[in-house]
């Protein structure tokens, strides 16, 4: 008995000598914030706020932060974040997360640029003394994660990751959250252990599905391309779920390819260039008048054309101020007439030129597109205002008669008074 209570005094002095130790050399949770937020502003010479941190070691080490902001002008903002870590890499001095949650993300534009190239931000801590982990990450969940753009357009986004080695998602899921106007989603599947995807997005009622694959050169540099097909996809549902407008209204089928190059994920995303050759049948120019633009000889504004097809390439490529959108080998039909054409469209401004083709006499009446995406333009060119002026002084009525004429063409073409005779003038000579 003697011996048992001797065993068991001894037993607790030593666990409160050694909880006394660890007391002593784990910190509390608020020195864990203060040394969490000097780190972060050492290494990125941003400040960090940090409003609540709770760790704990069993039965995994768990580190749970809350109400996290950088201390810049549109704060970086995260309402909470959960790390759990296996004890064995730990011991072995090896960073790994086996899951991370994050709720709550606030990411302007702008404040993410300002963590460009800042990859030491990341690196292990300890001088060396710590390395990561061949699968740094193996699961990641997020909820209400919102992307501002430079128009304060926020956008909020649900989904996971399961992670392979070396950052290769072996699954992942992207959602538009629920104030999206049709659902969205986007899902990678891995092939194998080849880094190759089975890419699958549902967007606008329809599918936009493929195939992508990364190729990593001998110096690091990354090689992402893809090929998707769009099916059946609802323009202007697609552009709402992101808080866009669009000038074209119908449904979309075509192919994509995409090609991004760059040192690491971020490079890729901010050099993406997709080209994709597309179909629209029907379609309808939601913000422009033809038949408006060519009887006014003038500038134009608003309306709408129908059309029974509309064909060419769009060209999109990532800038460092937005996404410069390149259109080209344009072809609309709507019964006898033909139009052609190019267009550009950066920061929201439009410039474009569009060739209208009319049966019976009247070919290549030249339009010029402008403005804005909130209030484009269409007008005659100045080549065709200034023919119409000469045709008037040297055959008084001529100018006056083709413009009605066209006028009256189009039109009728696109939806106009059918009943109405059209009237012949003089055919210019």
């Amino acid at each position: 008995m003697k011996r048992s209570v001797l065993w068991l005094a001894g037993g607790a002095t030593a666990l409160a000598v050694a909880a006394g130790l660890l007391a002593w050399w784990v910190p509390s949770n608020a020195e864990l914030a203060a040394r969490a937020q000097a780190e972060f502003e050492q290494r990125t010479g941003i400040g960090l706020r940090i409003g609540g941190l709770h760790w704990s070691v069993l039965p995994t080490p768990r580190l749970v932060l809350e109400e996290v902001a950088t201390m810049q002008d549109a704060p970086i903002r995260v309402r909470r974040l959960e790390l759990r870590a296996p004890w064995r890499t730990l011991l072995e001095r090896r960073i790994r997360i086996d899951w991370a949650e994050a709720d709550g993300v606030a990411l302007p534009r702008a404040s993410v640029r300002a963590f460009r190239g800042q990859g030491d931000a990341v690196s292990p801590p300890g001088g060396g003394a710590w390395t990561l982990d061949p699968l740094p990450v193996a699961q990641v969940r997020f909820t209400d994660v919102t992307w501002i753009d430079r128009r304060e357009i926020a956008l909020a986004y649900d989904g996971e990751i399961d992670f392979d080695p070396h950052w290769r998602p072996r699954s992942a899921e992207l959602r538009r959250a629920a104030d999206a106007s049709s659902p969205v989603r986007l899902r990678l599947e891995r092939e194998g252990d080849a880094d190759r995807w089975r890419t699958l997005i549902d967007v606008g009622g329809g599918t936009w599905n493929g195939q992508t694959a990364l190729e990593t050169a001998q110096d690091g540099s990354l090689l992402l391309t893809g090929q998707l097909e769009p099916r059946n996809v609802d323009i202007e549902q697609l552009m709402k779920s992101f808080g866009r407008s669009t000038p074209v209204a119908g449904k979309v089928n075509g192919r994509t390819e995409l090609r991004a190059t760059g040192a690491d994920a971020g490079a890729l995303w901010r050099s993406a260039h997709t080209r994709t050759r597309f179909t629209v049948q029907p379609a309808t120019l939601t913000r422009f008048d033809l038949a408006k633009a060519i009887r006014s000889a003038g500038t134009s504004r608003g309306g709408r054309t129908p059309l029974d097809s509309l064909t060419g390439t769009l060209d999109t490529q990532a800038t460092g101020d937005g996404t410069r959108l390149q259109y080209s080998d344009l072809k609309a039909r709507s019964g006898v007439l033909t139009a052609t054409g190019s267009a550009r469209i950066f920061l929201r401004k439009l410039d474009g030129e569009v060739a209208v083709d009319i049966v019976d006499g009247v070919v290549g009446v030249p339009l010029k597109l402008g403005g804005t995406l909130d209030d484009p333009e269409l007008s005659l060119t100045g080549g065709a205002l200034t023919g119409a002026a000469v045709g008037t002084a040297v055959l008084p009525g001529v100018g006056t008669a083709i413009g009605a004429r066209i006028g009256q063409q189009v039109e009728r073409l696109f939806g106009g008074d059918k009943k109405k005779p059209a009237t012949r003038g003089p055919r210019a000579p």
